[in-house]
């Protein structure tokens, strides 16, 4: 088997396996965890097919080799992979401060209570504290 297929397998397994976990758990901390799998593994299938052309990074630092160097990889997929590592990396972080703000409301972070709206009480804080009536 060559060595691509194979690791084209693992990483669409990988890729499997985190929709498999976006999709079959309600804690969102969970789902968030199975998204960050599924993100690495785009990254990892995106790398691999830039890679599939050749393994030599396109900098040349003698332009008389040229000639006997033809396995070069691809540098376009390269930037746009380091792109969406880092948007992905900040929309990570953006979800995870979200879920940390959902656990003053349902500590257990099912996904289910949320979807409920009469179920969703808001926590107790200055901003649900009754306002005292003015006196004269």
């Amino acid at each position: 088997m060559d060595t691509f297929r194979l690791l084209e397998a693992l990483v669409l397994g990988a890729l499997l396996a985190g929709l498999l976990g976006l999709i079959g758990r309600n804690n969102l901390f969970l789902k968030a965890l199975a998204m960050d799998v599924m993100g690495t593994a785009a990254v990892a299938l995106f790398v691999l097919v830039a890679a599939r052309s050749g393994l030599r990074t396109p900098i040349v630092a003698n332009p008389d080799s040229l000639d006997t160097i033809t396995a070069w990889a691809d540098p376009i997929p390269q930037a746009v992979i380091l792109t969406a590592i880092v948007i992905g990396l900040s929309i990570q972080a953006l979800l995870l401060v979200v879920i940390t703000r959902l656990s003053a409301v349902d500590p257990l972070l099912e996904a289910l209570s949320f979807e409920q709206p009469e179920a969703i009480q808001e926590p107790p804080g200055p901003a649900s504290a009754p306002v005292p009536a003015p006196t004269r």
